[in-house]
């Protein structure tokens, strides 16, 4: 498996097709693909961190990650997700999972469950957002430094 540079529009036709229950994002910092035998089989895509609370500066999160199914590709995307959140000089990357997912390929990677979120949403009095589900959800992050 070989990591790709991948534009945001590749990266969300990616989600549209392959994802459970998330709808593509609407911007990011960065996005990688993972190719084997010269076939796109997933993608991450990492960004800012959605809570308006945490430290913008220093820690990178995925929004998303997607694969097609080929063993061990979730976890080559986040530890390239991590890596090059790394060398981008962030000290951190986060991510949060279903509380219904095992984190199996996190824990694969190197990254800390950190434990159980709040549910909740990020809804405006004009805007109700439907691009992710409503539920507890489980923070895994890894430190870069």
């Amino acid at each position: 498996m070989k990591a790709v540079r991948i534009e945001l529009k590749e990266a969300n036709n990616f989600v549209l097709t392959f994802h459970r229950h998330h709808k593509p994002v609407v911007g990011h910092r960065f996005s990688i693909g993972a190719e084997h035998d010269g076939k796109m089989v997933g993608c991450v895509i990492v960004g800012r961190p959605v809570a308006r609370m945490t430290d913008q500066k220093n820690i990178a999160e995925v929004t998303r990650l997607v694969t097609d199914g080929t063993k061990n590709a979730c976890s080559f995307l986040y530890a390239q997700a991590a890596r090059a959140a790394k060398e981008l000089a962030f000290k951190s990357i986060q991510t949060f999972i279903l509380e219904t997912e095992t984190g199996i390929t996190l824990k694969a990677s190197g990254w800390t469950n950190m434990g159980l979120t709040k549910s909740g949403s990020w809804h405006s009095r004009s805007n109700r957002r439907t691009d992710q589900p409503e539920c507890p959800k489980l923070k895994w992050i890894k430190l870069l430094n």
